[in-house]
């Protein structure tokens, strides 16, 4: 049976309103919040009784999206934020934009941090990693030509 398709890429926060802000303000749109527990959802994640906040966030051409998860119970119990980019493991979402100048600018309006500096990949791609909400490491693409 083929793949029909990524459905999300989840990532777990610990401030959920400002993680939405952040990326509205990068353009994803806000699809929907919930509240996530019972025991059907324990036994998906092997966590026994939890509850999670969610928020799913879709890229506007609504192929892509984010799920922001909050969780109350059980705790996070480890961090990967301040990994280095070639630490193991998922670690970034890339995102291609219009104008990565003007969007830096507002994003450092918003806590972000630029990791090392914006480049020019063969005159293809401006390219740079930012530090998000909470350290979330991002990639900004900018098509060039």
């Amino acid at each position: 049976m083929p793949l029909k398709r990524m459905d999300n890429v989840g990532i777990v926060v610990d401030d959920l309103d400002e993680t939405i802000d952040f990326f509205r303000e990068l353009g994803l749109e806000l699809e929907g919040r919930a509240a996530i527990e019972g025991e059907w959802a324990g036994r998906v994640t092997g966590l026994g009784d939890q509850h999670v906040e969610i928020a799913m966030m879709r890229t506007p051409d609504g192929h892509s999206r984010l799920e922001l998860s909050r969780f109350l119970r059980p705790p996070a119990v480890a961090d990967h934020r301040n990994a280095p980019v070639n630490a193991l493991g998922y670690l970034r979402v890339m995102f291609t934009l219009d104008e990565i100048d003007e969007t830096l600018e507002r994003l450092r309006k918003r806590g972000a941090q630029l990791v090392g500096e914006v480049v020019d990949y063969q005159d293809t791609y401006r390219l740079c990693y930012i530090r998000g909400p909470g350290g979330l490491l991002i990639g900004l693409a900018q098509e060039l030509g």
